[in-house]
């Protein structure tokens, strides 16, 4: 079993699930390490549900946690942070703000929407909507450089009015190569979120030709999460997207510990 780097709990603001529970379940699975990745995504378009964080108490739940649980599983500390251009001057501090293990940068919004939301659909074209929505991701990334990985960057395909059915690597080759060729460049990783496989699209987020293209441009920092936000979703799918990742062209994937990078055989 690998190690699942994304996981949320109750401290996320879309999930009320116990972090005890979250760390049972992973021991049940025998998994050898989990990375709780709590949500914290500053200036969140409006909504029933906050995606503040308190960094202090999820720390020390963490912690509590992770001394209890020693002598059968590695527990670490991570965040999930939303990355929008207009926060440039607030978002390196939060990441700097405390000892995380891992961080993910993740676009959940665009254009001040959430595509979660079908307004961000509204009065575009699917391949408007999934082209502006990668734009976005492209300008945070060329914006931002403290996080650890990538997160999910095909997220928009999930709640696209016909999700994955139009959708292609080739269909959007132009930015998703650019997207990929500035991780490299500036070492970051690429996540591969198996949620995809969760919300009925067949395949991981981002899908296998674009991670098949992220291995043949030079990219060997890979992630592996389940984007959990219940015991039932720990670990989803991976031993098929393990088989997945080889036959991308992966030979390991990438954990973090205190920010630095290892690398584990699949």
């Amino acid at each position: 079993m690998y190690c699942d780097y994304h996981l949320h709990s109750s401290f996320s603001g879309d999930s009320d699930a116990p972090m005890e529970k979250m760390i049972q379940q992973g021991i049940r699975l025998g998994l050898p390490a989990m990375c709780f990745t709590e949500h914290l995504d500053p200036d969140f378009p409006g909504g029933d549900c906050s995606f503040d964080l308190d960094i202090a108490a999820y720390q020390k739940k963490l912690l509590e946690l992770k001394e209890t649980y020693q002598d059968r599983i590695q527990i670490f500390f991570g965040l999930e942070l939303g990355l929008q251009p207009h926060l440039a001057g607030e978002l390196p501090g939060i990441a700097a703000s405390a000892p995380f293990d891992f961080i993910i940068g993740s676009t959940h919004v665009a254009d001040h929407m959430d595509p979660y939301d079908k307004i961000f659909f509204q009065g575009r074209t699917e391949y408007e909507a999934y082209h502006r929505y990668f734009e976005v991701l492209l300008e945070n990334l060329n914006t931002f450089s403290c996080f650890n990985t990538c997160g999910h960057i095909d997220y928009v395909v999930r709640y696209g009015p016909q999700k994955n059915r139009n959708y292609s690597y080739e269909k959007y080759q132009d930015i998703l190569d650019e997207i990929l060729k500035t991780l490299i460049q500036k070492q970051i990783g690429l996540e591969c979120n198996t949620a995809g496989f969760k919300y009925g699209l067949g395949h991981p987020n981002p899908t296998e030709k674009i991670l098949a293209r992220y291995r043949e441009l030079g990219g060997e920092i890979l992630t592996l999460g389940s984007d959990a936000h219940a015991p039932e979703h720990i670990a989803y799918n991976f031993r098929e997207t393990g088989e997945i990742l080889k036959a991308c062209g992966f030979r390991y994937y990438t954990i973090f510990k205190e920010g630095q990078p290892e690398f584990l055989n699949l």
